[in-house]
């Protein structure tokens, strides 16, 4: 079985990043810039947030964060995401999810100039997507893409199976497969006989958010596997990250599989920073 390495696809991305950073630099004189708001105090947007300014340090692009009280009311978060609107240095704006639940995410998106939405997940930037002529495409549906690009996984004519329906992952990653000429299904939490669907699909891109949900008895011989799930469980009184698929049991039945951790998740934060750069270029 292949591994699908994120991590092996970001070092060759970030590198390509990093030059054409310098070149908008010294070309244009535009240092592109990327502004992360978090507000509250939740572990993993803590540490997604880290790891994000830590990229950006990486590839030379200048990072701004914003930290905000759980209590932050609407009307102060709204603010300070139009003083990013009108602020030059600002390429992007990220606004770390889940919020808080007095704010309405969708609310708080729609505030953010969706020419600096490196997530794409303004209204505006989703229908682009949809449309055929995205500006910039989500990061982690963009992130899976890039991983069979790199491994020379051709997409064309295959039988695609997409498990889970949301904005951030399903719906954009069945786009992306669609695009690239794949005949798509989506699956998804009331979807009947899953097995039916996945033992078919030559390619199943698994974001269901349930930790060790499939294994080999799910996928045919010869499958490519796409594992978007991270999650912390506990094994033998240990903290242990894992995805949704059940990788160990893949080993000489698929085809070729992501791990986790190591797969998807390095790709989504490389892909928002090739997105902060495509928006400083325009």
């Amino acid at each position: 079985m292949k591994i699908l390495s994120g991590n092996e696809v970001s070092k060759v991305r970030r590198q390509k990043i990093s030059e054409e950073v310098q070149q908008l630099k010294s070309k244009k004189g535009v240092h592109p810039g990327l502004a992360v708001v978090l507000v509250g105090e939740d572990p993993a947007s803590q540490v997604y947030v880290r790891n994000k300014g830590k990229a950006c340090e990486q590839v030379g692009i200048q990072s701004y964060e914003y930290k905000m009280s759980a209590d932050t009311s609407a009307n102060d978060l709204k603010l300070l995401i139009e003083k990013l609107n009108n602020d030059d240095r600002v390429h992007g704006i990220l606004v770390q999810l889940p919020l808080p639940k007095h704010l309405n995410s969708d609310e708080v998106l729609s505030w953010i100039n969706p020419r600096k939405d490196p997530d794409a997940l303004t209204v505006e930037n989703m229908g682009l997507c949809w449309k055929g002529i995205a500006r910039v495409t989500p990061c982690t549906p963009s992130g899976v893409m890039k991983i069979l690009e790199h491994y020379k996984i051709s997409v064309e004519g295959k039988y695609a199976v997409v498990i889970g329906r949301s904005n951030i992952v399903g719906k954009p990653m069945a786009h992306l497969l669609q695009e690239a000429n794949a005949t798509v299904t989506i699956c998804h939490s009331r979807t009947n006989n899953l097995q039916e669907y996945t033992q078919r699909a030559d390619i199943v891109v698994v974001a269901a958010g349930k930790p060790l949900m499939l294994g080999r008895e799910d996928f045919k011989s010869g499958a490519v596997v796409v594992d978007v799930g991270i999650h912390r469980i506990e094994v033998n009184g240990q903290s242990k990250l894992c995805g949704d698929v059940r990788f160990d049991e893949l080993d000489g039945w698929v085809n070729a599989a992501t791990p986790v951790p190591g797969g998807v998740g390095p790709m989504t934060i490389t892909m928002l920073l090739e997105n902060t750069l495509k928006l400083a270029s325009l």
